[in-house]
């Protein structure tokens, strides 16, 4: 049965959902971007290609993109909790079956395992924060939880990086499997089991886009427009900027130390624009950071090296910030039985956009030059601007 569904819960039930949340996030992210510090290693260890390296990545960010949206099915039939603790132990024993891999072909079938198993966290996580928390709360305690992801993108891969030290890579990657194994029997005991919500009445057509009302039937595509765009928006510029700062005299050591300071500023981007939202509405945060993104992009092309790096945390905020409050507002556009559905959909566009952003904006760059490229991708995130116009009416017809 749907284990999370009420309208908002005790302030221990807020609290336990609040730590599954960010705990499940911060794994998650974790196991996610742990890829990236793998791929030398199993390089060196396999004799791959850097195709055959992509092919690794491309193969743990397409199972969590792609199984996202049938995660939200499985929970609404055996419930949140379940769900996700499986999912969790599931990202864990990919990477433990990685450890024990012997070739190529176990290394992908492992990768493919842990990207399903993380499949289950960011619709079902999100949905719990919002049964938990009601109205400008949820938005902040979404902002907090998207927080927790980039500190689970920080911290694990660097955890391997000190266990690496001290032991062989493959049973490393063992233990680390094994946190996944000991967080679900945690989520499992933890997370709150809300009332059920009663589903959503037969005669309504418009579930996921918003069911109710004549603003509400799109409110739900538009926001999920404004988070491709946003998303798109964000991996051209991170695919770009390395490129910018070269030309501009930087060494690989100076583009190292300028996308941390971006990250950095998209961490605190995601938990401060989240509380800004809260106060000034989704609307007006939303056309805050993407004309500060579109600004920073096209200021960052003239300006010298030290300047552009001091601009660079400013852009990162507004870069990244956009993607709390968009989060945020999905519980105001879904019906409560819907929910797990449409943060399903919303997480597989916005990561699937992400993914394909930066081969169609490669194409742009190779025929026009990376300067030219990076001005077109500042003028599409101004397209937001007059889709949050329209979203307008549906957010100020929240549901309750």
């Amino acid at each position: 049965m749907t284990a999370a569904v009420a309208p908002a819960g005790t302030k221990q039930e807020e609290r336990r959902a609040l730590g599954v949340a960010c705990g499940a996030h911060a794994l998650h992210d974790g196991y996610t971007d742990l890829v990236y510090v793998m791929l030398p290693i199993w390089q060196n260890e396999f004799g791959l290609g850097f195709a055959a390296l992509g092919l690794m990545k491309t193969v743990f960010s397409g199972a969590l993109a792609g199984f996202q949206i049938p995660a939200g099915f499985l929970a609404e039939r055996f419930g949140a909790g379940i769900v996700l603790a499986l999912g969790t132990a599931l990202a864990g024993l990919g990477y433990f079956f990685a450890g024990l891999s012997n070739g190529v072909s176990t290394l992908v079938l492992a990768l493919f395992i842990g990207g399903l198993g993380a499949s289950t966290q960011h619709p079902l996580a999100s949905s719990l924060i919002a049964h938990a928390f009601a109205g400008s709360r949820s938005l902040r305690a979404l902002g907090t939880y998207n927080f927790a992801g980039d500190v689970g993108k920080m911290t694990l891969p660097a955890a391997a990086a000190l266990l690496f030290v001290v032991l062989p890579w493959r049973h490393a990657l063992m233990l680390l499997g094994g946190l996944g194994a000991i967080a679900a029997v945690a989520i499992f005991i933890v997370i709150p089991r809300f009332r059920e919500e009663p589903a959503a009445p037969n005669n309504k057509k418009h579930d996921i886009a918003g069911a109710g009302g004549d603003t509400r039937t799109y409110g739900f595509p538009l926001l999920l427009s404004v988070g491709v765009i946003d998303s798109a928006t964000r991996m051209a510029f991170l695919t770009f900027l390395p490129f910018i700062l070269t030309a501009k005299g930087a060494s690989l050591q100076t583009v190292g130390l300028a996308l941390t300071m971006v990250f950095a500023g998209g961490a605190a981007g995601k938990l401060v624009c989240a509380f800004i939202g809260a106060r000034i509405g989704t609307v007006a945060t939303v056309w805050l950071t993407e004309a500060v993104t579109a600004i920073g992009i096209v200021a960052l092309l003239p300006l010298r090296l030290e300047a552009a790096l001091v601009l660079l945390p400013v852009v990162g905020i507004a870069l990244n910030g956009t993607s709390s409050v968009l989060y945020g507002s999905v519980p105001d556009l879904v019906e409560p039985a819907w929910r797990q559905r449409a943060f399903g959909i919303f997480y597989t566009g916005t990561i699937g956009a992400g993914a394909v952003s930066p081969a169609i904006y490669g194409l742009l760059g190779d025929a026009v030059g990376v300067p030219t490229a990076l001005v077109v991708v500042a003028a599409v995130v101004l397209l937001t601007l007059p889709i949050t116009l329209v979203l307008r009416p549906a957010l100020a017809a929240r549901l309750p």
